[in-house]
């Protein structure tokens, strides 16, 4: 029997609750169709405008703040990294080897302390701001309710009371109804009117205690890394005093006054192969003997080469008329002048100036001279295409320069 009492009081409260939604859905309809009054208070919608707004600059200052903590970790492990690599390549017979290692557990554990502090004095803080939120906003819509109850009650006591059959039993519960509406509300409505202005000023004061606190975590932090970078900075200054003698010279790159070429260096090919080095071409041409290089010439370096110690390089007999002066009967009137030797792209090359040959994988290249040897690029060459050159098209139009090493030399 108890059971079933208790079934019943359940199926009652559900009953209740069905029919307060539906008689609020009605009452909201009756609202909005203008059919009955609506109590505003607008200075509590206003109270509510300014707790969504705290609420979504807190949420997004919280979204951040994990953000700035991940970039911090990031930063730690790469710190980490770095660190690493350098006791690897310290030889243990090095002056300092001690220290670095002492630096980098030090390092370490300066990451490890500014990322807790940041969680302890910021992010846990940041939570706990946030986490009373969740129960004001749960009340603001309960109140908004209890406002809709108490219109609904105040509507049907005022529709009793001027109906023209007065039931004074029916007017008499509607009066208590809406005296119990009525105080329900005012309870909520009086605790979130002193709540919530409390609540949007003291954003002020948690937003100050926040960004104090990341600024002195911050300042203390690099305080201390900048020592710690100091002292290394000594280590391998002394290093450096000890073995200045082997220092290994770190060549210069070409200067701004090189011509625009020299500044250009080729792309690897797709499929990863390394750049190589240009490597002195020569060709076993008879030469005449009026066609050879003087003792002594200069030969053009380009800025990488200037260190190397120079080369005999065989120069290549003039053509006059198509044809090569002193040449075998091999060097035929077909190719370009100062024909040199042919290559076949292995991969695709897409020109990105002017002066560039786009290359397709299989094409066949004859390369020739530059004009001017000193504007010949490290890695670079000068063709024309052969199927350019079979259509008798004029040198100037067709000829450009390509990365070598895209390409293979053809026997």
């Amino acid at each position: 029997m108890a059971e079933l009492g208790s079934k019943g009081v359940t199926a009652g409260k559900i009953a209740s609750n069905v029919q307060k939604k539906l008689t609020r859905a009605q009452e909201k309809v009756l609202q909005k169709l203008g059919k009955a009054d609506e109590t505003k208070d607008e200075q509590f919608e206003q109270c509510v405008q300014n707790f969504n707004k705290q609420l979504s600059e807190g949420t997004r200052l919280q979204k951040d703040l994990r953000t700035y903590l991940a970039s911090v970790k990031a930063m730690h492990e790469a710190s980490k990294k770095l660190t690493e690599c350098l006791q690897e390549v310290y030889e243990p017979d090095w002056p300092g080897r001690d220290d670095t290692n002492k630096i980098a557990e030090n390092n370490d554990l300066l990451w490890t302390d500014f990322h807790q502090k940041l969680v302890d004095q910021a992010l846990l803080t940041m939570d706990t701001y946030l986490g009373q939120f969740p129960d004001i906003k749960s009340r603001i819509a309960k109140r908004g309710r209890k406002l809709v109850d108490y219109d609904s009650a105040r509507h049907h006591f005022e529709a009793l009371q001027t109906a023209k059959k007065k039931d004074e039993t029916k007017i008499a519960k509607a009066e208590e109804e809406l005296v119990k509406a009525q105080k329900v509300f005012e309870e909520m409505n009086v605790d979130l009117q002193e709540e919530l202005p409390s609540l949007w000023n003291s954003r002020v004061g948690f937003y100050v205690n926040t960004f104090q606190s990341i600024a002195g975590l911050e300042e203390n932090f690099h305080k201390e890394m900048s020592k710690l970078n100091q002292n290394l900075h000594d280590v391998l200054l002394g290093l450096d005093k000890q073995y200045s003698g082997n220092a290994f010279p770190v060549k210069a790159q070409p200067s701004d006054s090189t011509p625009a070429k020299a500044n250009k260096s080729p792309s690897p090919p797709p499929d990863g192969s390394p750049i190589t080095s240009p490597e002195t071409k020569t060709v076993n041409h008879e030469l005449e003997p009026s066609t050879l290089e003087a003792p002594g010439a200069s030969i053009p370096k380009s800025p990488s080469q200037s260190s190397l110690p120079a080369v005999v390089v065989e120069t290549f007999p003039a053509t006059v008329n198509g044809t090569v002066e002193g040449g075998t009967s091999s060097e035929r009137a077909d190719m370009p002048p100062g024909f040199l030797f042919k290559v076949q792209a292995m991969h695709d090359y897409t020109a990105t100036d002017s002066d560039e040959l786009q290359l397709k994988a299989g094409d066949v290249v004859l390369v020739i001279p530059f004009e001017n040897p000193e504007e010949q690029d490290e890695g670079w060459l000068m063709g024309v295409k052969e199927s350019d050159w079979i259509q008798h098209k004029e040198l100037d139009q067709c000829r450009g320069v390509f990365p070598e090493n895209f390409t293979e030399r053809v026997q």
